[in-house]
This record gives structure tokens, C-alpha cells and sequence, in this order.
């Protein structure tokens, strides 16, 4: 037993956020940002939550299944920005859509919705869950430090869902940890404890750009050659690569590396920037709703973020 996509959805907040609005606060460029991370604008919350985002996600991807939340047996979330750790993501969602099912977060930085949804792949196979929801979302920008250019050029809010169901098309998948904070960091709430003698620091994303860099296209281009051969598949075999949108110079020298056409990888890092556990499902949705995608194509999702981590799956249509 497998799955399939059922249906889709994806949100980003109202407000844009443009390079030109960027270069006010902090010493940057629209052609500074664009040369090095390919970020056109982003959009950011202005009175909504991560949990607000996989709400609304996570209704269009109901609606695209054309079935309710009642339907659905299992919720699955990934977000490293929620307001809350409790209650979670997956269980504002549960309560707003008007679902009875297990609900809960996962947490894998940018990697998080492809471990989210092997995760409920793992309960569909298992036989216990028909109708799966799969949400990644977050608010990066309150995890940003707004004076920081090498950060907050970067990133966007937004989040994506998928609703799965059993079916034939998980055709491979793969999960990497490699531990550390060296790379990537993001520090929580260091708390009030009077007793707490550790260093406080502050709950801003800290990344190193070169290490992050060099693990990105190396675990794109490992992860990608690995499942498409678990699959069964040549790389020629793969008409669509839907990645994590971090960096469009990662994309293109991981395009370069497998020695596939670019236009083969879903780009719309322009538009959104890098969201984090969003991003995979944010583009796949727009992948879906260009109406490009034919029955029995194959398409490789694959990410990579903190922990480090990285994950990869093939999905045939």
C-alpha cells in the first residue's frame, strides 16, 4: 500500500514586503538580494500566526479534495515558528476544520513537511488512517533579526498542505539527521529561571551561508539520484523537481550537478522567499494549480534545512 495527493491548498499573508522596502531599513539592494538569493519581495504577517496560515492552507487543500474535515483521519503539521507549543499547529487546525482525529507537530527546520508527510505515509501504510492532512507553515518573521541583512532578506511567511489518501503513488523516500548547531541555529525562549546559569541568547535565526551553502547542493543532489534510483527511475525518467526554495543559486548548481534542465525545477523563490517547512508545499500546490502536470509524470520533492537535515520522496501523479 502507498498514497496519493488527493488534494492541495497553499496561503501566504496580504502584506509584500519588496527588496526597495528592505534597502530602507538596512544596508542592501534589490540587486544585492536578487544576485545572491534571488528574492524578489516576501510576503509577512501582520496580525496572523503559523497556525492561522495551516488553517487557511489547509481548507484550500480540503476544498481541492472536495471532501470536509470530518473526512480526515490523521494531522500532521510541520513549523518551527508557532506562537504556541501548546496547543499545536495541527491541533488549532483539527479544531478549526471540525475534524476527530490525531493531531500533532513535527519539527525538522525546512525539512519538516517531507518528514510530516512520510510520517503519515508510514500511518496510511499501516493501514489505521485512509485520509491523511499534511501541513507545513510558519512565521519566519518572527524568528528574523530585522536588522540583520544576511538574514532578513531571506525569508517569508506562508504555508502549504496536501490531504493524502491510500494509493500507488509514494514511490520512494528518504530522511538525513546529521546533529549540531554549528550551521544552523534557531535558540527558543531561554525562560526566567533564577537557577539557570547557561548563556541566553537571543531566539533569532543564526546561519552560516557558506556550510549551508555547501550542505544544500550536495544533500539536493544525493538525496535526489538516491530515491529516483530507489524508485526505479533514471533521472531522465523525473519530469518535475519541486525543492526547498532557499537559494536560486542552490537550485542551479544542483540543476548543474545532475546535469538536468533547470526548467525542470520548480522556481518561485521570487515571489515567496525561503518559508521554511511551507516552501516544498507552497510550490508544489502552484505546480498543480499551473495545470502542467500530467497523469503518471513523476516528480521528486526534496528538501534540506537545520538540524541539519534533508528528506527526498518520488511522486508519481
Amino acid at each position: 500500500m502507498s498514497i496519493k495527493i488527493l488534494g492541495t491548498g497553499a496561503y501566504v499573508p496580504e502584506k509584500i514586503v519588496t527588496n526597495d522596502d528592505l534597502s530602507k531599513m538596512v544596508d542592501t539592494s534589490d540587486e544585492w538580494i536578487m544576485q545572491r538569493v534571488g528574492v524578489k519581495e516576501r510576503h509577512i504577517s501582520v496580525n496572523e500566526t503559523a497556525a492561522d496560515f495551516a488553517i487557511y492552507a489547509a481548507e484550500k487543500a480540503l476544498a481541492s479534495a472536495g471532501i470536509s474535515g470530518s473526512d480526515i483521519d490523521l494531522i500532521v503539521a510541520a513549523t518551527i515558528s508557532s506562537e504556541t507549543l501548546c496547543p499545536t499547529v495541527a491541533g488549532m487546525v483539527q479544531k478549526a476544520i471540525g475534524a476527530n482525529c490525531p493531531a500533532f507537530d513535527v519539527n525538522s527546520a525546512c525539512s519538516g513537511f517531507l518528514f510530516a508527510l512520510d510520517t503519515a505515509v508510514s500511518y496510511i501504510m499501516r493501514g489505521n488512517v485512509k485520509k491523511a492532512l499534511v501541513i507545513g507553515s510558519e512565521r519566519l518573521s518572527k524568528l528574523v533579526d530585522w536588522s540583520d541583512r544576511g538574514t532578513c532578506v531571506i525569508f517569508g511567511d506562508g504555508a502549504g498542505a496536501f490531504v493524502i489518501e491510500p494509493g500507488d503513488g509514494y514511490l520512494s523516500s528518504m530522511l538525513y539527521t546529521s546533529g549540531g548547531n554549528e550551521v544552523i541555529e534557531i535558540p527558543s525562549f531561554s525562560g526566567s529561571s533564577p537557577f539557570y546559569e547557561g548563556e541566553i541568547k537571543h531566539p533569532y535565526i543564526f546561519m552560516d551561508g557558506q556550510e549551508t551553502f555547501k550542505f544544500a547542493v550536495s544533500k539536493i543532489v544525493a538525496d535526489i539520484k538516491k530515491v529516483t534510483q530507489d524508485a526505479g527511475l533514471e533521472l531522465s525518467d523525473i519530469d518535475y523537481i519541486v525543492t526547498h526554495q532557499a537559494n536560486i543559486r542552490i537550485i542551479e548548481y544542483a540543476a548543474k550537478r545532475l546535469k538536468m534542465p533547470i526548467e525542470k525545477f520548480v522556481v518561485n523563490i521570487e515571489k515567496y522567499g525561503n518559508t521554511s517547512s511551507a516552501s516544498v508545499a507552497i510550490a508544489f500546490d502552484e505546480l498543480v494549480k499551473s495545470g502542467k502536470l500530467k497523469k503518471g509524470e513523476n516528480i521528486v520533492m526534496s528538501a534540506f534545512g537545520g538540524g541539519l537535515s534533508s528528506a527526498a520522496c518520488v511522486i508519481k501523479w
